[in-house]
């Protein structure tokens, strides 16, 4: 039975710690970053069993892996939406073309995070997030309904997270100064 109690509390001890570091590098983050959204940080992270236990480099890794798995699911939405007459195509060409470039970036920018080479890691996630902000405001020049503006947001967010969580990583918050659009 203590046994029991024992095995209980460090599954229950070793959770609550994952979850205060998430809150902890989520607020940090914030701090740093004012367009960042707190609850979308913490919730996203929540959310995936691999955040359990994980330290910060996890957590930017498992961030990391949801910008990849987004880029692909937009340019998937892409693809459906270029064959939908309502859509302003143009604006979608605009969309695709930055989305698919976005893909070599989120891989790059992976890849130099697992060198631990967090500079470059940086201007990847910078070049990353040039996708979303090229994509709305191709549509807003347009005079358009953007069909991706949530999907547009959350990658933002999720590039914003890595970038912050990259920068903790780092030791400094530099990167507040590699996103041009940012304000």
């Amino acid at each position: 039975m203590r046994c029991l109690f024992v095995v209980t509390f460090l599954v229950l001890f070793h959770s609550t710690m994952g979850d205060d570091l998430i809150q902890q590098s989520c607020k940090k983050a914030k701090t740093t970053d004012k367009s960042l959204n707190y609850n979308f940080c913490v919730s996203t992270l929540e959310a995936s069993p691999k955040s359990r236990g994980a330290n910060l480099a996890g957590l930017t890794a498992i961030v990391l892996d949801l910008a990849g798995a987004k880029v692909t699911s937009i340019n998937s939405l892409i693809a459906k939406l270029s064959k939908d007459p309502k859509v302003d195509q143009p604006a979608l060409q605009d969309c695709d073309e930055v989305y698919s470039d976005a893909i070599d970036s989120v891989q790059e920018a992976k890849n130099a995070f697992k060198s631990q080479s967090y500079d470059s890691a940086l201007e990847y996630l910078s070049a990353l997030l040039n996708a979303p902000d090229t994509c709305e405001t191709g549509f807003q020049e347009r005079k358009a309904v953007s069909p991706l503006k949530k999907e547009d947001d959350d990658m933002t967010q999720l590039g914003e997270i890595s970038l912050a969580f990259i920068a903790q990583l780092r030791g400094g918050t530099e990167h507040l100064f590699l996103h041009p659009l940012r304000s």
